[in-house]
């Protein structure tokens, strides 16, 4: 999270399709587009998952790796 929020962007999560029914994301809000979250927003997210009542969020974003190619 930046300053500014937070962005979840579904279709770059590895998890996707894996576990978004554990997600705060699907509890929350059908998101086939990236959801974003100013500060306040995201606390009272995080907060309402501290308290058991919504799931954490599991967005684990995709990694690009990238390789040395040999010259």
């Amino acid at each position: 999270m930046n300053d500014e929020g937070v962005t979840v962007d579904c279709g770059r999560c590895v998890l996707r399709g894996i576990s978004c029914a554990d997600c705060v994301v699907g509890a929350l809000v059908d998101a086939p587009r990236p959801v974003e979250w100013d500060e306040t927003e995201w606390r009272a997210v995080q907060a309402l998952s501290d308290g058991g009542l919504v799931p954490e969020l599991r967005m684990t974003p995709l990694r690009r790796t990238f390789r040395d190619k040999a010259a």
